[in-house]
This record gives structure tokens, sequence and C-alpha cells, in this order.
């Protein structure tokens, strides 16, 4: 599973925060600098706190867009549920807590070996049959020394706390990662640290380009234009150009790196702005001579504050948008400018006036026509009566306070 060397910074939760930090803004700075995996640990000493807990857990999974590990308190099967219904990759269970161990065989079942990852600190529990019924062992043993001869990826979780501490454990042949309070801050240099551990021959988790610098078209000052592009929305940033040495940072740092035309000089989108572009893909085009980057956006992309530097129009035909995100959008936005701006005779206002069990009682009887129309033969009654219940749905949508982005990142966590 884990060809290359992981880095993976761990995540305390007590009370729904992060050792007192947004544990929301930790985990994106995570996801975006060069981490390659989160482990939270569910510390909560209540029921009241481990629901707090399993909350921030599936805002860090809608966050960070690395795989993410949870465990802690997990004291029966319906914790392991929650763990994974919150957006976890894996659910990890404590072997030094005996009910851990005698609920693996269900909950290996019951959600797939993939899903279960182990914490081990005793080497008489590492076995072969934990290869049959999970995907990872976390060792918090020995930083030099692990007897485990199975085939699953073994994480160290490790005490230490220095660049040369943190690449010694990963020179372990069993080491597939390392797991450090040497991550726990802002300040971890995630990209800094796999180079220097590739320097040491290790295989990292980089970002390397599938074609080199020299197989691409430059024009006469040895430039390439980068046409830039929000990885979310797709909407088009801006136009900046590369010579091979900002190309190079770019894969080195993973954040966005140009030559500039007019001060002569190579610059980092965002080290004086903080308006930071991290690099989520870079493509090539047919002939070799135009970059696309996706990024991850962070702030305006424009000198002048704008989100995009293209936020003048030239010329623009009169065309109808059908495209299917942005049109469920726009509905919603209007249901919500009717909520917050009344208009006299809106059904939708009518809605809102008469409440929650008016607008449930509604989306059961869209849910039930819908049923009964999908019986029948013509598709466009289909079509109908399911352009009703979305309607009904976002009403409901925008009463509870969830957005088409809450739905869509929750899809995409399934």
């Amino acid at each position: 599973m884990m060809k290359k060397k992981y880095l993976v910074p761990v995540m305390p939760l007590r009370g729904g925060r992060v050792n007192g930090q947004d544990g929301v803004k930790l985990a994106e700075f995570y996801s975006d600098n060069g981490a390659d995996a989160i482990l939270l640990f569910d510390l909560s000493e209540s029921d009241e706190e481990h629901e707090a807990n399993i909350g921030l857990m599936k805002e860090i999974t809608r966050a960070a867009e690395i795989p993410v590990y949870a465990g802690g308190h997990i004291r029966r099967t319906e914790d392991v549920k929650k763990i994974l219904y919150a957006g976890c990759e894996k659910a990890i269970l404590n072997y030094g807590r005996e009910s851990n161990v005698d609920m693996t065989d269900e909950v290996s079942k019951r959600f797939g070996r993939e899903k279960i990852g182990f914490s081990i600190a005793d080497e008489t529990q590492l076995t072969r049959e934990l290869d049959e019924k999970g995907s990872l062992i976390l060792w918090s043993g020995s930083d030099t020394h692990c007897p485990y001869t199975g085939e699953l990826p073994v994480i160290s979780v490790s005490s230490a706390a220095t660049k040369d501490a943190v690449i010694n454990v990963l020179a372990n042949k069993w080491a597939a990662g390392i797991a450090s309070i040497y991550f726990s801050t802002e300040v971890a240099d995630f990209m800094g640290l796999k180079e220097e551990a590739a320097k040491r021959g290790l295989e990292m988790n980089v970002l390397e380009s599938s074609i080199p610098w020299s197989e691409m078209k430059t024009d006469a000052d040895g430039l390439v234009p980068v046409i830039v592009q929000d990885y979310r929305t797709s909407e088009v940033l801006m136009l900046a150009y590369m010579n091979e040495e900002a190309f190079q940072t770019t894969l080195r740092i993973g954040k966005m790196t140009y030559w500039s035309r007019s001060r002569n000089e190579l610059w980092t989108k965002g080290m004086t702005s903080g308006h930071f572009q991290y690099v989520k893909s870079l493509s090539i085009d047919c002939d070799n001579d135009t970059i696309l980057a996706r990024v991850s956006q962070i702030g305006a992309a424009c000198h002048t504050g704008n989100r995009t530097c293209f936020y003048r129009d030239l010329v623009e035909r009169e065309n109808e948008g059908k495209n299917p995100l942005h049109v469920l959008e726009d509905v919603y936005h209007v249901i919500l400018d009717r909520k917050v701006h009344p208009k006299e005779g809106s059904y939708t206002n009518y809605l809102f006036d008469k409440g929650i069990d008016k607008i449930l009682k509604k989306v059961g009887e869209e849910a039930t026509e819908l049923v009964i129309a999908a019986k029948n033969p013509d598709p466009e009654e289909v079509k109908y009566e399911m352009s009703d219940l979305l309607y009904h749905a976002m009403v409901l949508m925008a009463e509870k306070g969830v957005t088409w982005e809450d739905i869509t990142e929750e899809l995409a966590n399934r």
C-alpha cells in the first residue's frame, strides 16, 4: 500500500479542539504543505466530549485532501462506524485494550479489512493473523526495532523530535512512515524534510514530473506559460511564466513558483501576501509548450485583490447556463435570498413561515410521488417529480444551514 515513506502528523482531539488550536485549519495546513496522512487520537473522557470530537473529525476529513486515520475512545463497534462515517479512511484499534482486540474479527468483516488499522506497543501482539484482519500497523514500541514480519505497512509512532531523528527512524527498512510530535505545529517543513530524506537515499512521496524540463518547448527567453486554475471550481485564476528553476522549485516546495519577467527574478506566489498556491496537479498540453496548474488558492490570485485576474468581461454572448452544479447552486441561492429577503406571495417563503414540520412533510410527499412516478413508463414524469423533490430538499438545506458544498464534500468522502 505504501511504497514510499509517509510523514504523518498526530492530532490529539479534546473537546472538539486540537490542543486548543483550530483543528480544521491545522489539517488544511498539513494537507497543503506535504504531509502524507493525518492521525487523529480521540482523547475524550465522556460521551459528550466524544460526540464533539466526532463532529471535528467530520470537519477535518472534509478539509484535508490526504488520508485521515483515527483511533482512541473506541469502546464498541458503533464507535468504529462513527469514525468511518465521519470520513476517516481507517479506524485504528488500540491493541493495548482487550475490548478492541476482541472486536477485531467483527469490525474487519463488517467494514472491510482495508478500513481497519492496529495501534500496537507490545511485540507479542504482532502476529501474521493481523494481515487478514487489517491494513495498517501503528508501532509505538522501539524506534530502531520492530519484530513484525507480515505484509502490512508499519508506521512508527515515534518520540523523534528533530529532523535528523525523524530521518533515522524512516531509514529503518520496516518503517513505511513516521508519526511524530515533530510535526505537531504549523512550522513543520514536510517538503524540506522529504528533500533531506531523499538525499539520504530514502524514497519519499514528493512531486515528480513525468517528463523532464528539457522536453518542454520554451520561448526565446527559456520560459513556458502557465495557466493557473482553481482545482475545486475549475475557475481560471491567472497566467504566469516558469523557467526551469521556477519549475524545479515548484516541485521541490509544493508551492507555485514563477519567473517574473518585469522584475527578472524568481518569485513564489504568496511569499509577501500570504496568498499561496498549493500544487494539486501540473499538466502539459499536446505541444509541450504550455502548463496547466491546478492549485489550492489561498485568498486572492490577482494583485488587485480580486479572486481571479480575469474579472473583466470584454465580450459575452447570452447563453443558458446548464452546468448541473451551477444550476443547483443558483436555485439554492435564490431560496436563501427568499429566506433573508421575503417576497410576498412566494411559495418558498410560505414553507419557511410554516416551519420545519411543513418542510419535512413536503419532502416526504415529493419523495413518495417520485417513487410512484418511477413505476410508470414515461421518464418525463420522473424528471418532473425529481425536480420537485430536489427543490424541497434545497428548502430543507437552507433551513438547516447545509450547502451544496457540504453535500458534494460528503459524497466525495463516501
